[in-house]
């Protein structure tokens, strides 16, 4: 099977979009399919054995790192796309690249599959611009439903999409790679590296992307609330300056982004993950850290409620209440057999969530787009 991509997002910028991306194209090689890459301009030249075409992009404002490929960009693409004959396009996050894709593959009449994977208007009012929120449901709505079907990440973010108006939802999860991330990779180094040199210290973690609507502030109220408990920061991004003004900074260490073992051994070497973002459709990163056998403290709502259970794999506080973050680490804290429980549970529930189960269905979701078209084309060879 050919596979044409259009993305958003792709290397050497890091996020959830990219990461389940690079699974996606070592898993299409592995299982003998052939794809080809449209992403951002900047993005790396090559994958593996997936050649990335690179579609003239601009930086946006206020967040230099994310570019945006210009969505009426004619040029280059129709000749590549006819030129790679795909059985299927498959636009991830479509909102300017995907549009693109969108266009030219509607009409050259393929198949198209569409994955939701960011929650646009939940961020704008993170961003303090909800008022924008109606018209981009309007806008991704449009977008998303042009294509034959749309898969959302997780059931939550299935209800939430059929709810505001979008056809044809489907579901594609995500895995986690559990012999990479796994309780065996505490390492004495990293619990010293990550407490600052104070390694009997309680110590919580938090992964990903450094931005407004990710709310990592809000921990510094559960750091306050345990003078005892130290914090480390993974990951980088537009807020981490205003963050190591913001937290308290004898206590918490920003290790910028890490991959590979050493992400996995800063998990496995921290006593539990605190995740305060309301907008996630997902959540790979609260998958990782629960793989790394760690208790997760996270929000009421989103896509983790898929596999973050309250007292069985995690705590869950109030979405909209920064002072229940803080109760919620408190809780876990005054209770060692919670921890000790929720930590055995997140690593079985993790251990059921393989990128391979995950990435065959997404194939088998490519097979019956694929299908559906012969079958179009043929009624309409026959009309003809």
């Amino acid at each position: 099977m050919r596979v044409a991509l259009f993305t958003e997002t792709f290397l050497p910028k890091v996020d959830g979009i990219v990461n389940t991306l690079t699974h996606l194209l070592d898993h299409l090689e592995m299982r003998g399919h052939e794809a080809l890459l449209f992403a951002p301009q900047g993005s790396a030249k090559r994958y593996g054995r997936t050649r990335v075409i690179e579609v003239p992009a601009f930086s946006f404002p206020g967040y230099g790192e994310l570019r945006l490929g210009y969505p009426w960009h004619r040029g280059f693409v129709p000749a590549r796309l006819e030129g790679f004959d795909p059985d299927v396009v498959h636009l991830l996050g479509p909102v300017a690249t995907g549009l693109v894709g969108l266009r030219h593959a509607r009409r050259m009449g393929l198949q198209i599959v569409s994955s939701f994977h960011t929650d646009i208007p939940g961020f704008a009012r993170q961003w303090g611009l909800g008022g924008l929120s109606p018209a981009l449901w309007r806008a991704l709505r449009w977008v998303h439903n042009k294509t034959d079907i749309t898969l959302a990440p997780s059931m939550t973010t299935a209800d939430e999409l059929v709810e505001a108006g979008f056809d044809n939802v489907g579901i594609w999860s995500r895995g986690v790679d559990t012999a990479l991330f796994n309780p065996g990779r505490r390492s004495a180094e990293w619990r010293e590296r990550l407490t600052d040199g104070n390694p009997h210290s309680p110590l919580l973690l938090y992964a990903g992307r450094l931005s407004p609507e990710k709310r990592v502030s809000w921990i510094r109220r559960a750091l306050e609330s345990l003078p005892t408990f130290r914090l480390a920061v993974v990951g980088d991004g537009p807020a981490r300056a205003e963050l190591e003004a913001t937290l308290p900074r004898e206590r918490t260490v920003f290790t910028g982004w890490l991959e590979g073992e050493d992400l996995a051994s800063a998990y496995a070497s921290a006593d539990a993950f605190v995740f305060p973002g309301a907008n996630e459709t997902f959540g790979n990163v609260v998958l990782e850290a629960m793989a790394s056998g760690l208790p997760v403290i996270a929000p009421d709502r989103g896509g983790l409620l898929d596999f973050v259970e309250d007292g069985a794999t995690g705590v869950l506080f109030d979405s909209e209440d920064p002072a229940a973050l803080a109760r919620a680490v408190l809780r876990l804290a005054q209770d060692e057999a919670l921890w000790q429980r929720l930590r055995r549970r997140s690593r079985e529930v993790a251990l059921s969530r393989s990128w391979p189960d995950a990435l065959d269905d997404l194939i088998e979701s490519y097979y019956q787009a694929a299908e559906i078209g012969e079958m179009r084309q043929a009624t309409f060879r026959r009309a003809a």
